[in-house]
């Protein structure tokens, strides 16, 4: 293709569907999705994916530039997953910001890939999907009533802390699959540290319910801090 004609290509958004053939948009994306959650993204390839759809990688050139281009499809896929509900003003805006959180962080759990690609270069140019949630998920803090100026800030504060946390959790849930054990028997092996007086045991917990517990402690903290700031004008 000529470089005047690739230069009109901003991105993958804007590249025309090709139609009647037999290996779709929707087809590519939804396997390289299945392929990063089973094997993660140092395992994505053109190549690699043409070969699970039992296609060259001509095929998907087609409909994808490049692999970034591909980022861009796979990320959008699953930010379509979020559940964000809508915050009508400050008496709603708490709960409404904590079930985002989850969901986001249901979302990493279920495709740990998508956070080390959040920040590259795929997101350049955004997606539907990502569009439509960040701008819910803003207007959930500009229901809270911080200024437009900090509305994004305060979205990127507590995103900032729900990837960290989550990507965390995900490297480990990845360390204990690859142990051959589930996560009680995984977590019933480790060495326990000494303890105190009021301490307890952790291997009498649940171990998914203790991620989740500690999960929540942090994001109510973050909340409790943006709560403060909106009290203090």
């Amino acid at each position: 293709m000529p470089a005047e004609q690739k230069s009109e290509i901003a991105s993958v958004w804007t590249r025309p569907r090709r139609q009647r053939e037999q290996l779709s948009r929707e087809q590519i994306v939804a396997e390289a999705v299945r392929l990063l959650d089973a094997d993660g993204i140092e395992a994505l390839s053109m190549r690699k994916l043409g070969t699970r759809l039992d296609a060259g990688a001509t095929s998907l050139y087609r409909h994808v530039a490049n692999k970034d281009e591909l980022i861009e499809l796979v990320v959008d896929e699953v930010y379509g997953e979020l559940e964000v509900p809508a915050a009508t003003g400050p008496a709603d805006w708490r709960d409404a910001a904590a079930r985002s959180a989850y969901s986001l962080r249901a979302m990493i759990l279920r495709h740990p890939w998508v956070a080390s690609v959040l920040g590259q270069v795929g997101l350049i140019h955004l997606g539907p999907n990502v569009t439509r949630m960040s701008e819910r998920m803003a207007a959930v803090y500009g229901a809270a009533g911080f200024p437009a100026d900090e509305t994004e800030r305060a979205l990127s504060t507590v995103i900032s802390y729900v990837i960290g946390m989550a990507t965390s959790e995900a490297a480990y849930l990845s360390l204990i699959a690859r142990s051959g054990k589930n996560e009680q028997e995984f977590a019933a092996d480790l060495p326990v540290p000494q303890q105190g007086p009021g301490q307890r045991d952790p291997r009498a917990e649940d171990p998914a319910k203790t991620r989740e517990e500690t999960f929540d402690y942090g994001l109510q903290r973050v909340l409790d801090g943006l709560g403060v700031r909106l009290t203090a004008g």
